[in-house]
């Protein structure tokens, strides 16, 4: 592993004294727009981290795994974050959470910190798949495991959940209910699982002998309940029977939406959701949804994640896929 850039470095980089980089790092609003700009770059390029503690630097290693997720709101990750942090506490870690809101300059920050505070290990469900960010923490000897995110490459360790498979099956459920105008409603197309889950509603029509081309996609910039009841305001206007959306969130808000509207699901909609959060079967209709095993998630990435930091020598990587279950309720025929 490298050695860790200096101060000195940067500020060579900079231009500046190493007082003026120290500046910026604790006391940026005492240094000029143009030079603390100079000073941020030269950490970028250098790829510099400041020392969290005294006590971690002397250990070598810290007692504790960084967590960052794309929406700690979703209760999909708050479970996904039970089952990490049980395992990480019985095995004597603690969890520093951080939570990106699906946006990549925030998950930098998120990633900094950790390095920052010298965490043993990182988990993730990258906000994109540019995965530099990733290679950065690794050539720092931070070991990191993708969570509900397959893994591109043999040696790094992933999560994930079939979610071709999923939408297929989400799909298929609703085509076998008479289902003959749909409609996905996804979040931002950048989103790994929005594609993956619309790879598979195609595929069902496919199946089906219908053209994939005929599902409608309506794409939302979050995957919120606010997100999916603004999406019912959009769907009024032309009204599918069947609606497929990629979380369950979207799903509840959208209901919401129909409902207040004078829409009748199941009768005059077949709406189905994904992940199965608790809220899906306590809904005014309960809702449909295809169920991921969040928990398990999390719990088996930290055995992974334990395992490549306790074991370096004999570990060895797993890109492991647990498969979803179709769950059926009162808003689907």
């Amino acid at each position: 592993m490298a050695e860790p850039v200096s101060i000195k470095e940067v500020a060579a980089r900079a231009g500046v004294s190493p007082g003026t980089v120290s500046n910026v790092l604790n006391r940026p609003e005492k240094v000029a727009g143009s030079t603390r700009s100079r000073v941020e770059q030269a950490i970028r390029e250098l790829g510099f981290v400041r020392h969290g503690s005294a006590s971690t630097l002397r250990a070598g290693h810290s007692r504790t795994i960084g967590l960052s997720v794309i929406d700690i709101g979703n209760p999909f990750f708050t479970d996904v974050a039970a089952g990490v942090e049980d395992l990480a506490s019985d095995r004597g870690y603690a969890v520093i959470l951080g939570n990106s809101s699906g946006s990549r300059a925030k998950e930098e920050r998120n990633l900094l910190v950790f390095a920052e505070q010298r965490v043993r290990g990182v988990l993730i469900t990258p906000s994109d798949d540019d995965s530099r960010r990733l290679e950065r923490l690794r050539s720092r000897g931070i070991s990191v495991v993708l969570v509900d995110h397959p893994a591109e490459r043999p040696d790094q360790c992933a999560v994930s959940v079939n979610d071709v498979m999923g939408g297929t099956m989400a799909v298929s459920h609703l085509l076998a209910g008479g289902a003959e105008r749909l409609v996905y409603v996804a979040g931002p197309a950048s989103m790994r699982q929005c594609g993956e889950r619309r790879e598979g509603a195609e595929r069902a029509l496919a199946a089906a002998g219908r053209d994939p081309a005929e599902l409608r996609v309506l794409e939302m910039p979050s995957m919120t309940a606010k997100a999916g009841q603004q999406a019912a305001e959009t769907l009024v206007a032309d009204l599918p029977d069947a609606v497929f959306c990629a979380n369950d969130l979207l799903a509840l808000g959208l209901l919401r939406g129909l409902l207040q509207a004078g829409v009748r699901v199941p009768e005059q909609v077949s709406l189905i959701g994904y992940d199965d959060i608790d809220f899906a079967a306590a809904s005014a209709v309960s809702l449909s949804s295809v169920r991921q095993p969040t928990y398990q998630l999390g719990r088996v990435a930290t055995e992974l994640l334990l395992d490549e930091c306790d074991n370096p020598n004999t570990h060895a990587h797993q890109q492991i896929m647990f498969q979803p279950e179709l769950v059926i309720r009162e808003s689907t025929r």
